[in-house]
């Protein structure tokens, strides 16, 4: 089982590299912490009615991501503003829908018991399905990002893609939820990719980049955490913030 949690983080952490880097072209770095959020309500009430908690998460990270696409631009505030008031929101809400301190913790932060079955090969899916997307639709997210007339105008269709984007966006956060939990995934979103757009020079080296700095940031983020008897997200996200510190030293 072993091998399979480590498989399943670091293609998680892929995963997270890639989506981020779209996320921080697309200046929505906030927006990775903030739409996290809303996984919290999903994990209370699945624990409530005996399902699993990734898809209780998945199901409202599904819904939230919808909701911001349908509204967005139609409400006179801007997309970070809007994900902020959102899902600030529904992590208030719910908190107070956990029956315990226990559950609301590792919620938050993620836990380290051993994955299940269901949760492997919901991870190995849905890491897939971002690693595909991100591939396949690279060239279109980022004529989308640079000027939607434009992507209109070469036969993009903006929103059908927008949509796409945001749904597997939630997808990827609801990967590392089990590690990271609702606070943190985020981080591993961002950090990384912000790290890559200081040390590449294109986009298919920012892609690798963030991968290889998300991957290094989980594995032996893992492996400090293991030694020094702490949770494992928390280090995990520090790992990565040093990384970041460190390409500083880079001109």
């Amino acid at each position: 089982m072993m091998t399979e949690n480590l498989l399943l983080s670091i293609t998680m952490a892929i995963a997270a590299g890639f989506i981020g880097c779209f996320v921080v072209m697309r200046r929505l770095a906030l927006a990775a912490d903030a739409l996290s959020h809303v996984a919290l309500p999903g994990i209370g009430v699945a624990l409530a009615l005996h399902i699993h908690p990734i898809f209780g998460a998945s199901a409202m990270l599904f819904f939230g991501a919808l909701l911001v696409w349908a509204v967005e631009g139609k409400v006179g505030v801007g997309t970070e503003a809007l994900i902020g008031v959102l899902f600030s929101t529904a992590l208030a809400a719910g908190s107070m829908i956990m029956n315990s301190r226990a559950e609301l913790v590792e919620a938050l932060f993620g836990g380290t018991d051993v994955l299940t079955w269901p949760e492997i090969l919901f991870g190995l899916v849905a890491a897939s399905l971002v690693l595909v997307f991100v591939i396949t639709q690279r060239g279109n997210l980022v004529v989308m990002l640079v000027s939607p007339d434009l992507a209109r105008t070469a036969g993009v269709n903006v929103r059908r893609l927008s949509l796409f984007y945001m749904q597997i966006f939630a997808l990827t956060i609801a990967l590392g939820l089990r590690y990271l939990g609702v606070l943190l995934m985020g981080a591993l979103i961002i950090i990384p990719a912000a790290t890559a757009k200081r040390l590449a020079k294109n986009l298919t080296g920012m892609l690798l980049t963030a991968a290889l700095v998300a991957v290094a940031a989980t594995i032996a983020g893992t492996w400090l955490a293991t030694h020094l008897h702490r949770e494992t997200g928390p280090v995990i996200v520090t790992v990565a913030a040093c990384i970041f510190l460190l390409s500083f030293v880079r001109r």
